[in-house]
C-alpha cells in the first residue's frame, strides 16, 4: 500500500506548494497563485518581441510543465487541479496579464483531453477577440488508442508533447513568427508517435486507501497495462510478459506499418529519428536505465532505426505511476533553413529543470572509436606496471624476473579452498536468514556469489604453487563478484595479503609455513585497518577474523585457530553492533542471531582447515 502514502494528503495544498518550489529553483520565475500561472520574470526575457509560448494541463504530471518554463522554453504555464483541465479564466489570466506585452504572437500547446482542448480553446478565442495573434497546437501522439476506438476525439497527448514545447520555445527564441511556430509545432505532433506501460494506475493524494487497494485486484499480480493514459485512464491491454516482450509490443503498435489502426507515422528503416524514454514517476532509475537499452536494442534489430537522440528521464509524469512512455519523433525538413531543424531545435540550450537532456550536440555527432574488450583486460593486474621492478607474471609463476622461493602443495590448498569454498555455499541460506534479521538480506548472497566465482576457477585448475599467484587471482575473483561493504573489506584484505606473502620472498625454494602465513595474514589486518574502524567486539566479519590470525601466530595450528574463530563468530550472539547495517536496524534481532559476516567467514574457516 506504499502508493496510497503521500507527504502532503490535501490535493490542494500539494498543487500550491509544488508550484512555489518551480519558481525556488529557478529564481527566473514568478507565480500568480491566485490562477496558479508559472512565468517569467519580465527582466529574464531578452527580446520580449519574440512569440510567447504557452503550455498548460493538469497538475500531476510534473515536471509537465510547469517546470518547462523559462529560456529557450516556455514563456508561461497554466496549471489545473490534480488531473484536471485550469478554467478558461485561468488560460484568459496568462495570455492577457503573464506574457510580455510586446509579444509578436503567442503559441499555445494543449495535450489533446476534451477539457483542456475546451478550456484553452475559450481562452485563446477570448485573446483573439482582444487582437492578440495565437496559434494552437493541439498535441495528440498516442498511438494505445487506435483510429477505430478513438474516432473524433482522436490520439491523446503523452510525453511527446514534451518535444513540441522544446521546439517551439526554440523556434520562439530564435525570433521566427508566431505561424511559423505553430506551423513546425504541428509538424512535429505529425511525426510523433508514443504508447505507455505500467505496472498499476497511480493514488492521488486526498483519495482513500481503499482505491489503492481496488487498483491492486483490477489489475492483479505479474501483470503490465498497456496504453495506460497519463490520467488513470484504462490501457488498451493487459499482457503477462518480460520487458522484451513488452518492449516489443509497445514498438510494434509504434512502428508497424501494416497496423492500419495504429499506423499514424511512416517510419522507416534508416529514418532519423529522436527516442524519448519518459517516467511515468514512480520507477526507479535503474530500471528506466535498463528499459532505454532493451528499447535501443531491438529498434536496432527489428527496424533498423539507430536514433539521432536518446532522452531519458522524466518529462511528463503521471504522479508516482511505476511505468513509463516511449516516443519517437520522425526527424523531418522544417523548411526554415540552417539552425531552425528539429534536432538542432531540440539541441538548442534552455534554462528550464524540467528540460533534463544535458548532453551536447557536439558530444552526440563526434565519431567515437570502438573499443571492444579483450582477454588482455582481464589480466590487468597481471601486466607492467610504472613501479621499479613490477613486471608482469609469467606462466613460470616468476615475479619480478626472479623466480618465487615461496610454495605451497597446490593439490592441497585446492582441496582446502574447495572445503571451505563449498561450505559457504552450502550455508547460504542460513546466513541469508540471520541478515534479514539484523540487516539488509544480501550477506548470503553476495557471499555464496563470491564463493561461486572462486570455486569456477578452482575447476580449470588455475591454481599455482606461488601463493602470491593464487592469492592474487582469488582476490581478483571477488573484486568482481563481491560487492557491498564485505566484498570490498576482503578484496582489501586479500591484496594486502598478497604484497605480504611476496615480502616473505626467499631467494630458495622454501614451503610457506603456518607462522609465516600467520605474520602476512597479521600484517594485511594491520592494512586492513587503515580502510575501516571494525574491530574485534563491533560485531562484524572481525569478530571471527582476529581470533583467527591471532590464534594462528600463537599456535601454528590451522584447526585451532578455526576453532577460535568459530567461537569468535558465537559471541556475537547478543553483541551490540558499533559498525554495519546492524547499527541502523534497531531491535532485538541481535540477541538472536550471531553475525551474518562473521559466522560465514567462521564456516569457512572450519571448513578448510578440516583438510590439513
Amino acid at each position: 500500500m506504499a502508493a496510497a502514502k503521500h507527504y502532503l494528503d490535501d490535493p490542494t495544498n500539494a498543487v500550491i506548494s509544488g508550484l512555489r518550489g518551480v519558481t525556488l529553483v529557478n529564481p527566473s520565475l514568478l507565480l500568480d497563485e491566485k490562477n496558479k500561472i508559472v512565468y517569467r520574470h519580465p527582466d529574464s526575457v531578452a527580446n520580449p518581441k519574440n512569440v510567447s509560448v504557452v503550455c498548460g494541463g493538469g497538475s500531476g504530471h510534473e515536471p509537465g510543465f510547469s517546470a518547462f518554463v523559462g529560456h529557450g522554453a516556455l514563456t508561461a504555464c497554466v496549471a489545473g487541479t490534480i488531473f484536471a483541465s485550469p478554467s478558461a479564466q485561468q488560460v484568459r489570466a496568462c495570455l492577457s496579464q503573464r506574457l510580455p506585452a510586446e509579444t509578436q504572437g503567442i503559441v499555445v500547446v494543449v495535450t489533446n483531453y476534451t477539457g483542456d482542448v475546451l478550456n484553452f480553446g475559450m481562452g485563446i478565442e477570448k485573446a483573439r477577440a482582444l487582437g492578440k495573434k495565437v496559434e494552437m497546437v493541439v498535441v495528440g501522439d498516442d498511438v494505445g488508442v487506435g483510429r477505430a476506438k478513438g474516432g473524433k476525439v482522436g490520439r491523446r497527448g503523452l510525453s511527446g508533447t514534451a518535444l513540441v514545447v522544446k521546439i517551439c520555445g526554440a523556434l520562439a527564441e530564435a525570433g521566427v513568427s508566431v505561424e511559423d511556430c505553430g506551423k513546425i509545432g504541428r509538424l512535429v505532433v505529425n511525426n510523433l508517435v508514443s504508447v505507455g506501460a505500467s505496472l498499476s494506475r497511480v493514488h492521488v493524494p486526498g483519495k482513500s486507501a481503499q482505491e489503492a487497494r481496488d487498483e491492486e485486484e483490477r489489475l492483479g499480480p505479474g501483470l503490465v497495462e498497456i496504453g495506460m493514459g497519463i490520467h488513470n485512464e484504462p490501457g488498451c491491454e493487459k499482457v503477462r510478459t518480460d520487458l522484451p516482450g513488452l518492449v516489443k509490443i509497445m514498438l510494434g503498435q509504434m512502428l508497424d506499418q501494416n497496423d492500419k489502426d495504429r499506423g499514424y507515422v511512416n517510419i522507416q528503416k534508416g529514418d532519423d529519428t529522436i527516442l524519448l524514454v519518459n517516467n511515468f514517476g514512480g520507477t526507479s532509475n535503474l530500471e528506466l536505465s535498463a528499459v532505454v537499452t532493451e528499447i535501443v536494442s531491438q529498434l536496432g534489430s527489428a527496424y533498423g532505426l539507430k536514433p539521432r537522440r536518446v532522452i531519458s528521464g522524466t518529462f511528463f509524469g503521471s504522479l508516482n505511476g511505476p511505468g513509463f512512455i516511449v516516443s519517437v519523433l520522425k526527424l523531418v525538413d522544417t523548411g526554415l533553413g540552417p539552425g531552425k531543424t528539429m534536432i538542432e531545435l531540440l539541441d538548442s540550450p534552455a534554462e528550464a529543470t524540467g528540460w533534463s537532456a544535458s548532453v551536447k550536440a557536439s558530444t552526440w555527432e563526434k565519431e567515437y572509436q570502438e573499443i571492444k574488450a579483450t582477454d588482455k583486460d582481464e589480466k590487468a593486474d597481471l601486466r607492467t606496471t610504472n613501479l621499479k621492478g613490477e613486471q608482469r607474471w609469467s606462466n613460470s609463476g616468476r615475479v619480478g624476473g626472479r623466480a618465487n622461493g615461496l610454495v605451497v602443495n597446490p593439490d592441497l590448498l585446492k582441496r582446502m579452498l574447495k572445503s571451505g569454498l563449498d561450505k559457504v555455499v552450502a550455508e547460504e541460506a542460513q546466513i541469508t536468514h540471520y541478515d534479514t534479521i539484523v540487516g539488509d538480506g544480501d550477506c548470503g548472497v553476495g557471499l555464496k556469489r563470491g564463493a561461486e566465482g572462486i570455486l569456477e576457477m578452482l575447476s580449470s585448475d588455475q591454481i599455482s604453487q606461488d601463493p602470491v599467484v593464487s592469492i592474487t587471482k582469488v582476490a581478483g575473483i571477488v573484486e568482481d563478484t563481491m560487492d557491498g561493504t564485505s566484498g570490498a573489506l576482503y578484496a582489501i584484505f586479500l591484496n594486502s595479503l598478497a604484497a605480504n606473502v611476496r615480502k616473505l620472498d626467499s631467494s630458495n625454494t622454501t614451503d610457506l609455513t603456518s607462522k609465516m602465513l600467520a605474520q602476512a595474514l597479521e600484517d594485511s589486518l594491520e592494512a586492513l585497518g587503515k580502510y575501516t574502524p571494525a574491530k574485534l567486539g563491533d560485531r562484524t566479519l572481525m569478530d571471527s577474523l582476529v581470533p583467527f590470525v591471532e590464534t594462528l601466530k600463537a599456535t601454528g595450528n590451522t584447526k585451532e585457530a578455526a576453532t577460535a574463530a568459530e567461537a569468535g563468530a558465537a559471541r556475537t550472539k547478543g553483541m551490540e553492533a558499533s559498525l554495519g547495517r546492524s547499527v541502523y536496524v534497531g531491535g532485538e534481532g541481535h540477541k538472536e542471531v550471531p553475525d551474518p559476516g562473521a559466522y560465514g567467514l567462521s564456516q569457512f574457516l572450519t571448513a578448510l582447515a578440516e583438510e590439513v
